[in-house]
């Protein structure tokens, strides 16, 4: 086979300081090769911006082009864990292992939240 090692280039790159940002277009080249992970281009991309902490790299959007070998996504780096909690959306903070997924289905929940708009005064506060 080909050799298995991948390029990872950045384009579009802008520092937005409104968010505590970086961002930019991810292009990655791997012939011969599946698709990279996330994790390591996560790892690339913090090693190759100094990044003290990975988790401060967010990847997502990527598409593979027809044929293989060329991915394309987009990724933010973000100044801290604190402002990309705060920033980022709940499902990708999920993805990355930040936050817990919500227990039970979704009609456990619905119902659930149904049940106590039911209730009133003190026992809607002890079934919380």
């Amino acid at each position: 086979m080909a050799d298995k090692t991948c390029t990872v280039r950045t384009r579009k790159f802008i520092t937005n300081r409104l968010l505590g940002r970086k961002q930019f277009v991810v292009d990655v080249l791997h012939p011969g090769r599946p698709t990279v992970s996330k994790t390591e281009l996560s790892e690339r991309i913090a090693k190759m911006y100094k990044v003290q902490d990975d988790k401060t790299v967010f990847l997502f959007g990527f598409k593979t082009k027809f044929g293989g070998g060329r991915t394309t996504g987009f990724g933010l780096i973000y100044d801290t864990l604190d402002i990309a909690k705060k920033i980022e959306p709940k499902y990708r903070l999920r993805r990355a292992g930040m936050m817990k997924k919500p227990e039970g289905s979704r009609k456990q929940r619905k119902e659930r939240k149904n049940r106590i708009k039911k209730l009133r005064g003190k026992t809607k506060n002890k079934s919380t």
